[in-house]
Formats: structure tokens, sequence, C-alpha cells
């Protein structure tokens, strides 16, 4: 069993990642005392493979258990489905001393942590994410969203769950593509934070493509650890700190929202964002902007064989194979859906762009020439 700690006085809470961590999650909730319900939320994917172990582990602490389950797919991180399950929290009589369990990947920690955050004026929850990608970022670290139809996550709010349980044999049940999409937040860790880490993917891509249980504890952990650290130190992400866990995430937003929600998986946007930001830092480069001086054509090389060699795209013309139709993503239209970024302030477009491998910081006001020579790049 691997612990790591999410250090925010009141709010602090633990990671727990273990092969078993799902048949405790009666436990975890039982020890937070006082419990007069529990609402156990998940997906119609998610339901049949996990849902009777989770149920069964609850109910055998002679907790009163209520499981909801909602569609699968990014439409139903929406308003619509919020007020649903804020209709059904009034009907199972969910009160303030009631517990809601997210069982699911991103989507239903995202949409379960925003109506827990709202519901009363906030329940308690607990993450039980299934997913890598939901494992390794969108479970940890207490921000909830839902989207609107041309932004995303830009409805949401800060709470931060009692409680995160991890368990990595869940991913064996994932497909390729939801696995691989995972594998792009994880690249991003390396890449913006932590140079060994990257260099730890770079040497392990075949056991990290294997699905490797040993190689996935240790990845899974340290993007957690990694997480936990910006977190404790900038929890609403008022100093900037926080935003360099959206390294790939302006540009791949962007492309989300052009493509459609769900239809482009959060992990190849991260994916291609990724690539973009790093292109971007490095037309600044070319035109003397020293704090980018270590990018050169190489360095994204690097970058971009690290993300192929685990099957993710780094080049805008991939998009057709990966989405299966054609898209259009002129550069102008990025570049007008990344002017609705949550990240946008004052109108001005703000990056996360990479210094060196596990070194980024925030590049705020960036002209929209230098976004539109970056795109050109591809």
């Amino acid at each position: 069993m691997k612990i790591v700690p999410i250090d925010l006085g009141e709010r602090s809470y633990d990671i727990e990642i273990d092969q078993n961590a799902l048949s405790r999650i009666g436990a975890a909730v039982e020890s937070l005392g006082s419990v007069s319900r529990v609402a156990l939320i998940t997906d119609d994917n998610v339901e049949p493979l996990y849902a009777e172990v989770a149920s069964q582990a609850i109910v055998e602490r002679g907790l009163d258990l209520d499981a909801i389950v909602v569609p699968s797919g990014e439409q139903t991180k929406s308003l619509d489905y919020a007020e649903a399950l804020w209709e059904q929290f009034l009907e199972i009589k969910i009160d303030r001393r009631s517990v809601a369990v997210a069982l699911g990947g991103g989507v239903v920690g995202d949409l379960a942590g925003f109506v827990s955050a709202t519901y009363a004026r906030g329940i308690r929850y607990f993450q039980v994410p299934t997913t890598l990608l939901a494992q390794v970022d969108s479970s940890v670290g207490g921000k909830t969203a839902i989207n609107l139809p041309s932004a995303k996550n830009m409805v949401g709010a800060f709470h931060q769950p009692s409680g995160v349980l991890i368990d990595p044999t869940v991913l064996n049940t994932l497909s390729d593509d939801q696995y691989r999409a995972g594998l792009g937040e994880v690249v991003k860790y390396g890449a913006s934070l932590d140079e060994n880490f990257f260099a730890y993917l770079e040497q392990n891509t075949e056991k990290v493509n294997a699905r490797d249980p040993i190689a996935l504890e240790t990845v899974i952990s340290r993007c957690c650890e990694l997480k936990a650290e910006i977190v404790k130190k900038d929890e609403r992400e008022t100093s900037g700190l926080r935003a360099l866990l959206n390294y790939g995430h302006t540009f791949g937003h962007a492309l989300e929202s052009r493509i459609g929600h769900g239809k482009l998986l959060h992990g190849f946007g991260v994916a291609l964002g990724c690539s973009l930001a790093a292109r971007l830092a490095f037309c600044l480069a070319q035109k003397g902007d020293d704090r980018f001086s270590d990018i050169n054509e190489s360095w994204i090389a690097r970058q971009d064989k690290l993300f192929e060699s685990l099957g993710l795209p780094t080049r805008l013309r991939d998009l057709p194979a990966v989405v299966g139709v054609e898209v259009d993503c002129s550069p102008e239209k990025l570049v007008e859906l990344m002017s609705t970024d949550k990240k946008t302030e004052f109108g001005q477009l703000n990056f996360v762009l990479p210094r060196k491998i596990g070194d980024s910081f925030l590049v705020r006001n960036v002209s929209v020439s230098d976004v539109l020579d970056a795109l050109h790049l591809q």
C-alpha cells in the first residue's frame, strides 16, 4: 500500500493506492463518523464492472446506500445532469451528514464532486477513480466542474474530497484509448515538473504500455505526489503555481472544444497541447527570448518521441486518425477558442511553457501572433 497525504489543514486527506483499495471503501466512509446515508454515483460502463463490489463493501459496514447510474461520456458533465442528481439527492433524502462516493472516471468524479460541493452547500464525498487519467489527475486536488456547450470545465467549485482510494487493478478493464488518454497526463507531469520521472517513463515505456502492475503503482504514486506538492502550496490556483499542472491544457482544451467534448479524449488533447506548447516556446526562443534558450528542435523531438512511444498524437495532422473524421482546426479558430479558456485573464492568453525537461512556468500575455506562428509550425 502507498499513502500520499494531501496536507491542507482541516481539509487534509490521504490518497490510498493499493491493489485492494476498492473493497475498503465501506470502512473509509464509516471512519468519517455520523454518516446518515451514502450515495454511490457511477456510470453505465463502470456499474457492471465494479458497482457490486463497492456497494457490498459499503453495505457490510451497516451503512444505508443508494446507487445512482448516469450515462457514460463527456456529455454527462453538464448542468442538466447536475440538476438531475440534485433532484435525486432530494428524493433519497441526502443531507449534510451523507457521503457521496464517485466511482468512475473523470466525468463521474467531476460531476459527483460538483454536485457534492453545491448540494446543501456542500456534503462529504470520496473519489474512487477507475481510469488512469482520473487516478493521476482529476480525482486529486479538489477541482470539480461541469462543461458549458462551448467551454470545458467553466462552471465548478473547489471542494476537497474526504479521501481518494486508487486500485490500479481496475485499469485492466480500460480500453486502449482510455488507457493511453491517461498516459497523456502522466507524461505532462514529467515534462513540466520532474525530469527524473520523465526519464523513468522513457526507460520503461514497454512496461507502461503493458500495464505492468509495479510500473503502474510507481507512475500513479509519483503523479499523485507531484500534484499533492503543488495543491498544498496553491490549493485554489491564486499564486500561479497550481497553473503548472495545466501544461498543454490551453491548446488541448481548445482542440477538445473544436472537435467536440468526448470526441477527442482529454489525454490526447493534452499530448497535442504539450507538443504545441513546446513549439510555442521554440518560436519565442527563435525571436530572442532567453527564457527558452534550451528549447530547440531536439528538445521537441525528445518530448514527442515519448508521447508517440505511448501511442499518443503530437501533430495536428494526426487528428483525423485519432477521432475518425476530418476536422477543421485552423490556427485562427483555435486562438478564438483559447480566448474563452478559464485561464485567460483580462483578455490575455496565458500558457504554461517549458524551460527544460521537468521545468515549466506560467507565461502571461502571450501575443496572438506568436501563438499563430506555433500553430503554423504543425
